[in-house]
């Protein structure tokens, strides 16, 4: 297939560098990873927790530094020998409270003073403590920690879990819908809480006693704000909506002084997230989904009105979907927000419904506003891991803050990264980067490998993924393709929607179209061709296996590979509009795209790779896969860890990982003897 260039783009041409050895994954892991700022009260300076890691305890530790935004080396706040992280400065900037976990791995409140001296550890739940924040006036701070249903006191639960680690029994049981999430059981009841304490550990109050809701599983911090008199606290919990048969967020609300939760969003049809007080006190802001079958439907941001208790829209109609939001001093919000497979900042100031650019990623995250109205974020690309930045809110040049990861990137040389365009199936315009290994010749073919992003709704973005590492994919001599194929998200609610009920269709012809493009660009070797992918990317490594023999080998990881098996799955809802139909009202359209109904046409040699705690696509997919492929005598590899769940997170497993996929991948793609 002949496939016209809409548009080739050469990307960060500076940081293809001559000089320095091929990035390893032992050199990924000597990266340092760069956490959020959080700005001081004056403006002046802000915190950040970096994190590097022990590959001989196979374990990392975060550290917080204190670091001027006017430029300059940063200092550090924390000891090497604990892990901190979360950062929260007090009204006066003289203390700041932050998370201390120790090799117990429950993490506590410490509150140190900055003008010298000791921390204090302040609190002692016995299921750990996160996400602190200072109440307005310096009084105390407010932070979350789990507790047991039904034992909703500190005491009660460390007595309840001193039961359980005696009980001989170990057995799960319920009658609930959604049962486990990603790689833990919620039928052993945790359930975040909000405390407050003051600052020298005394006073703890539950601020939340009777809630039975969620946080956000994936990122529980950022999911409370305090009103700016102090008097009340608004939270986004999750809750099992047992009418509908579904999962869904509310906004909640609870004073501080003690009092009931109030619900402000109960009867919203999807999911309500992140509320932040305006700085006048008069309304809350918060995001608001109208789709709760469909996870990627784009975010529109509301206010509810505290007097009257309406709720309006304040960005219902743009066409990107907000994230990560925070208020600005005079009554405005900056956001972030992916647009065309990156992530930018935007501002929107008091009554407008134009977001204006201020940022432009790579990928951009963790933005906050110091008083002096500068925007400080994190923000990485393909060949640049995560560092802070800054730029004004109203408008001007952007500037690196910090250099953490500089000594280490210094060493590595890195490939060219170019930005493709070309027709998709059935005509949409399609995007892919790619990214050339290292001393690339102009005119030269080489093996291809197409890394295949999970979802199916998010992107191969411009980002620095340390987990699916594009650079180190393109080290060994390979040119690395990353199609963000329809579904993807960045491009409109209509561009990822569209795949519902299809999974094999457009994205399958957009990766070939893709590869098409690689190989009349000049840059692939057609007869070494590869393809990887992890959760949905795997699904589509199984249907690439099942239905073209073009490429030399396939990697799975973590991927669907039988429909029916996800509805094993930790979250079966949406279920339906994802597969096309329900087992009991509408298998042939399941069995339509089903990978393992199309286990005829598997021929190609496969690693396939799974965690035991993989909750979200049940290990059986991966176990089945590897299974029919042995049967029919195709050349395959299994890579199990008992240990991991959907991601590989821990160091030494991840270096494994990377030996297993890089060697696999020479093992095909090792020109003929």
């Amino acid at each position: 297939m002949t496939v016209a260039t809409a548009a080739s783009t050469t990307l960060y041409p500076e940081r293809a560098a001559t000089g320095g050895r091929r990035l390893t994954a032992e050199d990924v892991w000597a990266i340092p990873r760069v956490g959020a700022p959080v700005p001081s009260p004056d403006g002046a300076s802000f915190a950040v927790a970096v994190t590097t890691y022990e590959m001989e305890l196979n374990r990392g530790r975060s550290r917080i530094w204190l670091a001027p935004v006017a430029g300059g080396e940063p200092r550090a706040l924390t000891a090497s020998d604990v892990s901190s992280s979360e950062p929260a400065f007090s009204p006066d900037g003289k203390r700041l409270a932050f998370v201390r976990k120790g090799d117990e791995g429950k993490g506590q409140i410490h509150v140190l003073p900055l003008e010298g001296g000791e921390s204090q550890r302040i609190t002692d739940m016995p299921l750990g403590a996160f996400d602190p924040r200072w109440l307005p006036d310096g009084s105390g701070i407010v932070f979350a920690a789990p507790l047991i249903r039904g034992h909703f006191t500190p005491e009660a639960t460390k007595t309840e879990l001193e039961r359980r680690a005696k009980d001989p029994v170990k057995a799960h049981v319920t009658e609930d819908r959604v049962y486990r999430f990603w790689d833990v059981w919620l039928t052993t009841g945790e359930t975040p809480h909000l405390f407050t304490v003051a600052a020298d550990g005394s006073g703890l109050r539950d601020l939340t006693p009777e809630s039975i809701a969620w946080f956000e599983w994936m990122e529980p911090s950022g999911q409370y704000d305090v009103s700016p008199d102090g008097a009340e606290l608004a939270f986004a919990g999750v809750i099992a909506d047992e009418e509908r048969s579904l999962l869904r967020s509310m906004i909640f609300t609870a004073p501080t002084a003690g009092g009931p939760l109030r619900c402000l969003t109960k009867d919203h049809p999807a999911g309500d997230v992140r509320p932040r007080y305006t700085p006048d006190g008069r309304g809350i802001v918060f995001g608001m989904t109208l789709d709760p079958h469909f996870y990627a439907d784009r975010v529109r941001l509301m206010r509810f009105d505290r007097a009257s208790g309406k709720i309006e829209p304040i960005l219902d109609q743009w066409e990107h979907s907000p994230a990560q939001w925070e208020m600005t001093a005079d009554g405005g919000l900056v956001f972030l927000a992916e647009e065309g497979g990156r992530s930018h900042a935007f501002a929107l100031a008091p009554g407008s419904t134009a977001p204006r650019e201020i940022a432009r990623g790579g990928t951009i995250s963790s933005a906050r506003v110091t008083c002096a109205g500068q925007l400080l974020y994190n923000l990485q690309t393909l060949v640049t891991p995560p560092e802070i930045h800054a730029c004004p809110v109203a408008g001007g040049p952007s500037r690196p803050l910090t250099r953490f990861t500089a000594p280490m990137m210094e060493k590595v040389q890195l490939g060219e990264v170019r930005e493709m365009q070309f027709e998709g199936a059935y005509g949409e315009t399609v995007q892919m980067f790619v990214v050339l290994p290292p001393g690339y010749r102009a005119g030269t073919r080489l093996p291809a490998v197409q890394v295949i992003h999970g979802g199916p709704h998010a992107i191969s973005g411009d980002a620095f993924h340390f987990r699916w590492n594009a650079a180190l994919f393109a080290a060994p001599g390979y040119v690395v393709g990353l199609v963000n194929f329809q579904g993807s998200t960045s491009w409109g609610q209509d561009f990822a929607q569209r795949i519902q009920g299809g999974w094999g269709d457009r994205p399958f012809q957009d990766v070939m179209r893709g590869t098409d493009l690689l190989i009349s660009a000049g840059l692939a070797d057609e007869q070494r061709l590869a393809a990887a992918g992890g959760s949905y990317g795997g699904y589509m490594a199984s249907w690439i296996a099942g239905n073209t023999d073009r490429f030399r080998c396939i990697v799975n990881h973590a991927g669907v590979y039988d429909l029916m098996v996800q509805y094993g799955s930790d979250v079966t809802q949406g279920r339906a509009k994802s597969m096309g139909g329900e087992p009991w009202d509408g298998l042939d359209r399941i069995d339509r795209w089903n990978p393992a109904r199309f286990a005829a046409g598997m021929k190609t040699p496969m690693l396939v790779i799974h965690g035991e705690r993989d909750y979200r696509v049940p290990v059986s997919h991966g176990l089945e896969c590897y299974g029919v492929l042995k049967a029919k005598g195709v050349p395959a590899r299994l890579v199990y860890f008992p240990d991991e769940n959907h991601w590989v997170l821990k160091p030494k497993n991840s270096q494994l990982w990377y030996r297993e996929v890089l060697g696999w991948l020479e093992r095909w793609l090792a020109p003929a003897s």
